[in-house]
């Protein structure tokens, strides 16, 4: 028997020399040294300078007046209080209306989001004439800026010239104006109104693409079995796809929670507070000067989003461990 010399000399037939691999480590992977670590160090501080600086460096500025008594009206005094500006948010009367319109702000326009989103997901998965066109028309509000939005629909909801006034007194739904952004009783609607119309978007653009990876055999056996449209909707496609809507429910709760720009656009937080929400009523806080009340919900409000992060990350975790 002939014994190759490349097997005599311990080498793979050809000579070549045994890579990475062979020695015990990860093929293709270059070794780690001190100078690649230090490049990457280099690559990596101006990035990591700047988030410093201009994030994380406001943060703690920001957390440390919280437990102060910071005032603009009076910066003689900042003396330490502990609890004291959390205190003060709780005994606030109108801390009670706010988490009341925040829960009808986040509840109210995340449910019709959904249900609308979905039902455009479905109708633009058809193939139909000019589909791209009504595609890029219902994707183009997410485009827009979201105070920008809220005046557009401060007009629209205007109590003497808007739209939807003339719409329901020419439709002879209404007699007479109705003061939509300054009756306490109907600014809220307004305002949910116009962020369910913003939102549809994302929710329409998420669930289609999930769609796209619901297989067609799915489809044509559910077709086989007698099932109808609505059985093959919540026995094919939502049960394929629920990952994603939960993940998409969960992102939307914490951007929704967090978007105080469409209220301010209308409102501005009135009629007498009845359309603040947190984040509103923290930046109005900030507004009158009282810096300490204001960090204080700052800090409440990033402790909620760090739950539902948190929440939305170990989702996330278990739909890529799944695949």
């Amino acid at each position: 028997m002939t014994v190759s010399a490349g097997k005599v000399a311990g080498r793979p037939e050809g000579g070549a020399r045994p890579g990475p691999a062979a020695a015990g480590g990860r093929p293709g992977k270059p070794a780690f040294t001190l100078r690649r670590g230090l490049a990457i160090a280099g690559y990596l501080a101006p990035a990591a300078l700047f988030v410093g600086v201009f994030v994380y460096y406001p943060m703690v500025s920001g957390s440390q007046m919280a437990f102060r008594h910071w005032d603009l009206n009076d910066l003689t005094d900042t003396s330490f209080t502990g609890w004291g500006n959390f205190k003060a948010v709780f005994d606030d009367p109108v801390w009670g209306t706010v988490l009341v319109n925040t829960l009808v702000w986040v509840v109210g326009s995340l449910v019709p989001q959904l249900v609308i989103g979905f039902a455009l997901a479905l109708w633009l998965r058809r193939r139909f004439r000019f589909r791209g066109l009504y595609q890029a028309l219902v994707f183009f509000p997410w485009a827009v800026s979201g105070f920008l939005i809220g005046i557009l629909f401060r007009w629209l909801f205007n109590g003497e010239f808007g739209v939807v006034n003339d719409l329901l007194q020419k439709t002879g739904i209404s007699d007479q104006p109705i003061a939509w952004l300054a009756d306490p009783g109907k600014a809220m609607v307004a305002v949910t109104v116009a962020n369910v119309w913003y939102g549809v978007t994302f929710f329409a653009i998420m669930i289609m693409a999930a769609l796209q990876s619901v297989p067609e055999e799915l489809y044509e056996a559910s077709a086989l079995d007698g099932a109808g449209k609505v059985r093959t909707l919540f026995q094919v496609t939502v049960p394929y796809i629920r990952t994603t809507l939960a993940l998409t429910v969960l992102l939307r709760v914490i951007w929704i929670f967090n978007f105080p720009d469409l209220i301010f656009g209308m409102t501005g937080g009135g009629p007498s507070d009845q359309t603040q929400i947190v984040t509103s009523w923290m930046i109005t806080t900030t507004q009158q000067g009282d810096y300490g009340k204001a960090s204080a919900l700052g800090l409440m409000v990033v402790a909620t989003l760090l739950a539902f992060s948190v929440c939305y990350l170990s989702l996330s975790r278990r739909k890529g461990e799944s695949l």
